[in-house]
């Protein structure tokens, strides 16, 4: 189990790295190409750049599926990164459809908001299931410390899921050839990604057929202690988890630094999933023992929840 100091370490690293956005360049990619869409503008959040992939045999005459990812300035290219790591999106799904693994796929990578990536991705209603005092601790979590993590700004998740289905969709679904239906409609992200994505498919099951939640952040804060976050998530997903006949989930965790603190949360969100009917067959749960919280872990295993979501077979 990681210390609170080496925890907020961490935490505190990727607030402020997450802050400064990194390099706006466009990505060099491997395999395919990057259409940018600079400063993508909502009624609902705050602007910021949207980064398209499309593959190398890329056919306006075929339909492709589409998967949508968090933090988008961290998919593709190390070299621009804050961390100087990336998850190599392209490098991954490109050779997995070369090979015929997977079906032919687009990824939309829609940057997160710097200082409002807390607020956009933190689940809103679980949030607002709190009683007052407990919304209070939550917002002003570790404000006094260098890793503040909503930088006063309100939950805003409801709003930042308005964003990807009322306005970001319906423009990918017009300017690209692609499946619209939620069979062929996918999410993705880890960590506070991981939960937002989880909060997608729950919130939208008629948009979102698949949702893969990488190391996915279930304590909401930093801290453990008398943290209310956890039970309000599992209260939330008792009642709004989607219907496992027509969708698919995938959770993992790692088991170093911040991974640390998510295995036993895990089990108690498996609880939940197997009572609300998924199985094998449609739910996936899978620990990496010595794995950390690093788009560099991530990377490795990138290739499980697209191979079960995606998959040809």
């Amino acid at each position: 189990m990681p210390t609170m100091n080496s925890i907020l370490s961490i935490l505190g690293f990727l607030s402020i790295s997450f802050q400064c956005m990194g390099d706006s360049s466009i990505p060099n990619v491997r395999s395919g190409t990057i259409d940018r869409y600079e400063n993508f503008s909502s009624e609902y959040v705050t602007t910021r750049h949207v980064d398209v992939w499309l593959p190398g045999n890329y056919d306006p005459g075929k339909k492709y599926a589409v998967l949508y990812m968090h933090d988008g300035q961290m998919l593709f290219d190390a070299s621009i990164t804050w961390n100087r790591q990336a998850w190599k999106v392209d490098s991954i799904a490109g050779e997995l459809m070369e090979k015929g693994k997977i079906r032919d796929v687009i990824v939309v990578g829609i940057w997160n908001g710097g200082t409002t990536r807390h607020a956009d991705y933190f689940p809103q209603k679980p949030f607002e299931s709190l009683n007052r005092k407990d919304k209070k601790r939550i917002l002003e979590a570790d404000r006094e410390d260098s890793a503040s993590l909503f930088q006063g700004h309100k939950i805003n998740s409801d709003n930042y899921l308005k964003f990807l289905v009322r306005e970001l969709k319906p423009f990918i679904d017009k300017k690209y050839s692609i499946h619209t239906g939620k069979d062929h409609t996918f999410i993705a992200g880890s960590s506070m990604g991981g939960l937002i994505s989880l909060y997608a498919i729950c919130e939208y099951p008629e948009v979102f057929g698949g949702a893969a939640c990488l190391s996915t952040h279930w304590p909401g804060i930093l801290s453990m202690e008398n943290n209310p976050v956890p039970d309000a998530f599992l209260r939330y997903l008792e009642v709004h988890l989607p219907d496992p006949s027509n969708h698919l989930i995938y959770f993992d965790y790692g088991t170093e630094d911040l991974d640390a603190l998510y295995p036993p949360l895990q089990k108690q969100v498996n609880k939940v999933m197997k009572i609300r009917g998924f199985s094998e067959k449609n739910w996936i749960t899978r620990e990496f023992p010595g794995e950390g919280h690093s788009e560099n872990a991530w990377k490795r295993r990138l290739h499980i929840p697209l191979l079960f979501m995606l998959s040809e077979n």
